[in-house]
């Protein structure tokens, strides 16, 4: 049996009209999540009764972090370059294991940019310099490790 992935690193790759473009490792990866609206019909003549029916599947926006490095950069003119006229576009996200071994990937289709956070620098402080990328989606399709 594998060992559960103890500390997982996160590559993100997006396509546009001009290729692919790496956006880099991440080390906290939030939101790879689908969840149904549940709406409530009351049974009529059975108070004690409620129907609960799936409606829209919803998935919350992706948010990736990590400590700035070299690709910040690259991350930070993507994004700018969205302003222009944001394509939806596909990514995929890939989860490594400590060894550097593929985890899993999900392909997240129509991809557009929400918020961009850089680091907030402060010479009195010693923590780490991080930046956010913030991303919304309309679903994905995870494939296992190899």
């Amino acid at each position: 049996m594998a060992d559960p992935a103890l500390s997982l690193r996160f590559d993100v790759v997006v396509d546009g009209v001009g290729g692919s473009t790496q956006l880099g490792t991440f080390t906290a990866c939030q939101g790879l999540a689908a969840e149904y609206e549940v709406m409530e019909y009351p049974e009529g003549g059975e108070n004690g009764f409620v129907h609960r029916i799936p409606g829209r599947l919803r998935y919350p926006n992706l948010v990736l972090s990590r400590a700035l490095d070299a690709s910040s950069g690259t991350v930070a003119a993507w994004f700018a370059e969205q302003q222009q006229g944001v394509q939806r576009t596909t990514a995929v996200v890939t989860a490594y294991d400590t060894a550097g071994q593929r985890v899993a990937s999900w392909s997240l289709r129509d991809v557009c940019p929400v918020r961009w956070s850089g680091p907030v620098f402060n010479a009195a402080g010693s923590g780490v310099a991080t930046e956010t990328l913030e991303l919304a989606h309309h679903g994905f399709v995870t494939e296992g490790g190899s």
